[in-house]
C-alpha cells in the first residue's frame, strides 16, 4: 500500500509516550529548526539533525523516517504556537482588541526568527498539509470569522470570504515585511491592522 500525501509529510513513525520520549522529540524538531536558519535547504539532512540534537540518526529515524516530516513537525510547531496565542482573541471584549489578538501573534512569529519563518512559508507550499495542521489552520479561520462578527466590526455581505480575504491580508503583508527584514513589531502589526479594517470598512460600504 503506498503512503498517503499526510504520512509522507510530518507523521511520525511512532508517537512519543514518556517523558524522555518528548523530550528527544522535542530536541530532534528544535535542532531541524536551527539546521535549517544555519544552513538553508541545501544543508538540510537527517544526518546533520542528529548531530545537532545529539541523538543517533537511528534514533531520529524512529520518530521521523525522512526529512519532509522533520519539515512537517515543524510547521506543525509553529502552527501550534501561532494559534494557541490567537486563542486569546476569544476573550477580548472587542472587534478591535480581538483582531489585534490575531494580528500580534502572527508578527511574532514572523519576525522572531525570520529565516526559519520564511524558510517554513516555502516548504508549507511545497508539502502536502497533514491532517493535524489543517485542523488548526482552520481553528484560526474560525476565530477570524468569529472576530469579524463582533457589533463593533463593519458588517459584511459574505462573512466567510470576509475572513478569508482578512487571512490572507495579515499572512501576505506579514509575509512580505519578514523577507524585506523589517523588524519593527509594533509597527507592523499596526499597518497590518490598517489595512484589514480598511478592507473591511470598504467591502462594508459597498454592500
Amino acid at each position: 500500500m503506498s503512503e498517503s500525501p499526510y504520512e509522507s509529510r510530518s507523521s511520525p513513525r511512532k508517537a512519543p509516550k514518556q517523558a524522555r520520549s518528548l523530550v528527544t522529540v522535542s530536541a530532534i524538531v528544535e535542532a531541524a529548526a536551527r539546521i535549517l536558519e544555519e544552513r538553508g535547504h541545501e544543508g538540510f539532512s537527517t544526518n546533520a539533525v542528529a548531530e545537532k540534537a545529539g541523538v543517533s540518526v537511528g534514533s531520529l529515524y524512529q520518530y521521523f523516517p525522512r526529512k519532509d516530516a522533520l519539515i512537517g513537525a515543524l510547521i506543525l510547531r509553529q502552527t501550534m504556537s501561532l494559534v494557541g496565542d490567537a486563542e486569546s482573541a476569544a476573550d477580548r471584549p472587542t472587534g478591535q482588541e480581538a483582531l489585534s489578538a490575531l494580528i500580534n501573534p502572527c508578527v511574532h512569529l514572523q519576525l522572531e526568527r525570520p529565516t526559519l519563518a520564511r524558510l517554513l512559508d516555502y516548504e508549507e507550499a511545497r508539502l502536502p498539509l497533514d491532517a493535524e495542521t489543517e485542523q488548526i489552520k482552520q481553528r484560526f479561520f474560525e476565530l477570524t470569522r468569529d472576530t469579524l462578527l463582533r457589533p463593533d466590526m463593519p458588517p459584511q455581505p459574505d462573512i466567510d470570504v470576509a475572513a478569508r480575504d482578512v487571512v490572507a491580508i495579515i499572512k501576505g503583508m506579514i509575509d512580505a515585511a519578514g523577507e524585506h527584514g523589517e523588524e519593527d513589531r509594533n509597527g507592523l502589526a499596526l499597518r497590518v491592522k490598517r489595512a484589514v479594517i480598511g478592507y473591511l470598512r470598504t467591502a462594508s460600504e459597498g454592500s
